[in-house]
């Protein structure tokens, strides 16, 4: 333990300069989650502050402690993009010349944040080190002033402010805070000031499994730097943390806890239903951190404060954190079943899966003696996959569960299909069934004659309608038949036979 330094610390955290720029952000409620961990969980809302991000405090708090000469040669910064925000807005407020460097792969939402502030991008590399190594390059030529995005005093005694803001928002007891760590300034700051007053109050970082440079280095003992970073969490994704932020986490950081990229979909999800509110993956972290935590060591009715630290979302990234949002609240069971090729066995096995509904179904014949299906279906947790597959399975369906399967979540779920073997009288058609349970089973009852499934898609996209892909055989002596099972539906529909993609890839 290092007394004198943390009491400068404590200083520098209750003296800092923050709130020229910055607010003091909420500590909200997420009451929906509260009620399903069985835990009280409490958001501080730094998703709230100007640049959508906490990292503006530590930058102003930084650049404010500048000398006036310093500041007129201007300041260099390297970011994946919410400090980069951070000091682009710090730099203009204080009248001086701002360059970021940003990884290649930051998010167009937050290189066009940063131009708008009247700072200078420049895109370097794959991640946060390359672009950092580039940037001292550059602080060498302009002689200008580095603004460290977490291993400097002032910037986190800034961050620090954080955790001053939620003891003074919350006078009952907390049991933990967690807080995501990319490079470690945001966790030493709080830490700092938590522990200083309450050191019986956990301090837990959150990693991604594939950005966890602090949780390896506190394993080991050193700071360690990794080979390579995942990018999903690209506001966290540093190969190796801070000298100092090591040497605060090492003292004052209780534990760190990884998450999957489905866990932080899934935690994206949450706080959107809690808040209304899209957070980052990042800035979703703590709240996934914090579920696995409560999970992991089965408490119940403690108070839990998660970390929402930015909301500079790319708006095309919601379609992936969609899809896998349900597999990472073990909402969803993904499975491959085998079905005896034979009509009715389709209706057979929707009749054992009963009112769940269908999220995802694809099959192709491709076999004269049996189908493999790939079917997503709505659960409530684990332990009703497992009860539905034991169903399946005493009826005859051999069944294998792939939600944890990476290739099956990732691609074969949209692969799966080609050209039929021998498939004869085929035509195909496009509906639209109302996205509600049951309206598959009225679609099968309907049909009537013994006409044989021979391709089928269906995925649950969140819209009014789902939207299906039909192949069946149909004998040219019974087309009228179908022509008046489909007037007789109620669905709208759309002959597809003559479809040039359905000719090249499926027919």
């Amino acid at each position: 333990m290092l007394p004198l330094m943390k009491k400068n610390y404590l200083e520098r955290i209750l003296t800092a300069q923050v709130y020229d720029v910055a607010i003091e952000t909420r500590l909200d409620v997420m009451s929906n989650l509260s009620g399903r961990i069985h835990n009280q969980v409490l958001l501080k809302r730094e998703d709230m502050q100007p640049v959508f991000s906490f990292k503006l405090r530590g930058a102003y708090n930084k650049m404010i402690k500048l000398s006036r000469a310093a500041r007129k040669r201007g300041v260099i910064a390297a970011s994946a993009g919410n400090h980069a925000q951070g000091v682009a807005l710090a730099a203009r407020k204080l009248g001086c010349c701002a360059t970021i460097v940003m990884p290649e792969t930051t998010p167009q939402i937050k290189i066009q944040a940063v131009m708008s502030h009247g700072a200078t991008v420049l895109l370097q590399g794959d991640s946060y080190s390359d672009a950092c190594d580039y940037a001292m390059q550059v602080v060498k030529e302009k002689k200008a002033a580095f603004v460290h995005p977490y291993d400097d005093p002032d910037v986190i005694a800034g961050q620090g402010t954080v955790g001053m803001e939620i003891l003074r928002q919350h006078a009952g007891k907390i049991h933990a805070i967690f807080v995501p760590i990319g490079g470690g300034g945001l966790i030493s700051g709080i830490a700092i000031y938590i522990k200083k007053l309450f050191p019986k109050i956990k301090i837990i970082g959150v990693e991604p499994v594939d950005s966890d440079a602090m949780y390896r280095s506190l394993q080991r003992g050193r700071r360690i730097k990794l080979a390579q970073v995942g990018l999903f969490a690209d506001g966290v994704a540093v190969k190796q943390v801070g000298e100092e932020t090591f040497r605060l986490c090492r003292e004052l950081v209780d534990e760190v806890v990884l998450v999957d990229t489905d866990a932080i979909c899934a935690a994206i999800k949450d706080v959107f239903e809690d808040t209304r509110t899209i957070l980052e993956p990042a800035g979703a972290l703590a709240v996934a951190g914090a579920k696995v935590y409560s999970d992991q060591n089965k408490i119940s009715h403690k108070t839990l404060v998660a970390i929402a630290s930015g909301a500079n979302m790319n708006f095309d990234r919601l379609r992936h954190i969609s899809e896998r949002a349900e597999l990472g609240e073990q909402r969803e069971a993904v499975m491959s079943v085998r079905i005896p090729e034979k009509p009715g066995s389709f209706k057979n096995f929707c009749t054992i899966l009963g009112a769940k509904s269908i999220t995802e179904f694809n099959y192709r014949y491709a076999d004269p003696e049996e189908a493999h299906v790939f079917v997503g279906v709505s659960v409530r947790n684990r332990d009703e996959v497992k009860k539905l597959i034991q169903n399946l399975r005493k009826s005859g369906f051999n069944t294998e569960d792939l939600s944890d399967n990476e290739v099956a979540k990732l691609h074969i779920r949209h692969l799966v299909g080609g050209h039929a073997y021998k498939v004869e009288n085929e035509i195909l058609y496009r509906f639209e069934f109302p996205d509600r349970p049951g309206a598959l089973m009225n679609f099968l009852n309907n049909m009537g004659h013994n006409w044989n499934i021979s391709l089928f898609h269906y995925r649950n996209h969140g819209a009014d309608y789902g939207r299906v892909l039909l192949g069946v055989q149909v004998p040219p002596e019974e087309k009228d038949d179908f022509k008046q099972f489909l007037s007789q539906l109620g669905y709208r529909y759309w002959d597809e036979s003559d479809n040039p993609a359905y000719k090249l890839f499926l027919g």
